[in-house]
């Protein structure tokens, strides 16, 4: 199913559904592991989202479920539970997406699998950390934007507003690549799995809190929350004569260089702005300032003399622009599959690479129990208990 990757022999058994779940053992997939995807009957819900084939592969599923097999198995009926247990006999990982008691009744709890086998990791990833009073409560990125402080953060005294993408499933699900990877280190060590919990909450507020904690630090506070800058409502992409870029000077260096750029050299002396501390005790006033001065300097010219003075900034793209961005063309960041159903495809390869031991290539994804014969065939059944 893959090429080479550092994951290469690593078995994952997933049960997730929607996009947390399924990005994580997706990104697993493209350092090396086999994914095999186990399905509810009917299929993982995300299928049926913006499907113009008919038959269950929409862009988010056929984005987030590359590289994988799939099986269809119901996990009441004896025959597909003893299928399930032969695999997680032969695996290294199970990732699930169920809230704590779900797994229990489900049978995908970590105790019950690792009576199976003592070396399965079980990646746990749901809402809320289980042993606090949200604990047994169901969760989607909506309501873990809102909970988290994201979407109350994005618009300052506004009415709160989501982040256009669903983050806290992302964010959480890179966290438990991260926390798999470590579990699998740590096992080579111990020879045993564990239980590793991932729960959206309580990451998104530590991914929040980051930079947002400000006086909070402190136990009492000794001044608000929040961080000046990335607060500032002047914080946006800027307008210049002839299109829009997005900027950040951030050292001495960058804001002499800009104030030089944009004609007014004088600044980098004024003690609103000659240091970082100044700068941000100013921030809403520099911001503004950069505004106008940037709207009388047309795009190209300005981003040349940025570029040749090493201020970061960019021109701003659209989603539609990705797919012509001359740095991905070259870079061969899109690759072009042929799905046996959804026909030819151009998705996003893998964004980090391994010079040694390579980087999987994946396939499309799985139509719903494409591999599901085999797969029976292959790890064949226990006897149920």
């Amino acid at each position: 199913m893959t090429r080479p990757g550092p994951l290469e022999g690593v078995t994952v058994i997933e049960l997730s559904n929607m996009l947390m779940g399924p990005y994580a053992t997706m990104m697993l997939a493209q350092m090396g592991a086999r994914v095999i995807k186990v399905e509810p009957p009917g299929g993982d819900i995300a299928r049926g989202i913006a499907d113009a084939t008919g038959h269950g592969l929409g862009p988010i599923y056929l984005n987030i479920n590359r590289g994988k097999e799939s099986i269809e198995l119901d996990l009441a009926d004896p025959g597909d539970r003893s299928t399930f247990h032969a695999l997680v006999e032969a695996a290294d990982v199970v990732a699930h997406n169920r809230p704590p008691g779900s797994d229990v009744r489900l049978g995908v709890d970590y105790p019950t699998l690792s009576r199976m086998n003592p070396r399965i990791i079980v990646c746990a990833m749901y809402g809320f950390g289980a042993d606090g009073p949200y604990g047994s409560l169901g969760a989607y990125d909506d309501v873990m934007q809102g909970i988290s402080g994201i979407a109350a953060h994005q618009t300052g005294d506004g009415p709160p507003q989501y982040v256009r993408t669903p983050l806290t499933d992302k964010i959480t699900g890179i966290v438990a690549v991260g926390a798999v990877n470590a579990a699998l280190y740590e096992r080579e060590r111990s020879g045993v799995g564990q239980l590793v919990e991932v729960p959206m909450f309580e990451t998104m507020v530590g991914f929040l809190l980051a930079e947002q904690q400000g006086g909070f630090i402190h136990n009492p506070p000794r001044g608000p929350a929040g961080y000046a800058r990335t607060n500032s409502p002047h914080r946006h992409p800027y307008a210049t004569a002839d299109g829009m870029i997005s900027i950040l000077a951030s050292t001495d260096a960058h804001w002499a260089a800009l104030f030089r750029i944009l004609r007014e050299p004088q600044l980098a002396e004024d003690p609103r702005f000659a240091s970082i501390r100044a700068r941000t005790e100013n921030i809403d006033e520099l911001y503004a300032w950069l505004k106008d001065a940037l709207a009388r300097h047309p795009t190209r010219s300005l981003l040349e003399q940025l570029h040749e003075a090493r201020v970061p900034a960019m021109r701003v793209n659209t989603i539609e622009d990705l797919f012509v961005d001359p740095h991905l063309a070259q870079t061969g960041f899109f690759e072009e599959v042929e799905h046996p159903v959804a026909g030819p495809l151009r998705q996003p390869a893998a964004p980090v690479r391994f010079s040694r031991s390579g980087s999987a290539s994946l396939d499309a994804a799985p139509s719903l129990d494409a591999d599901g014969q085999r797969l029976r065939q292959e790890f064949g059944r226990r006897e149920t208990a």
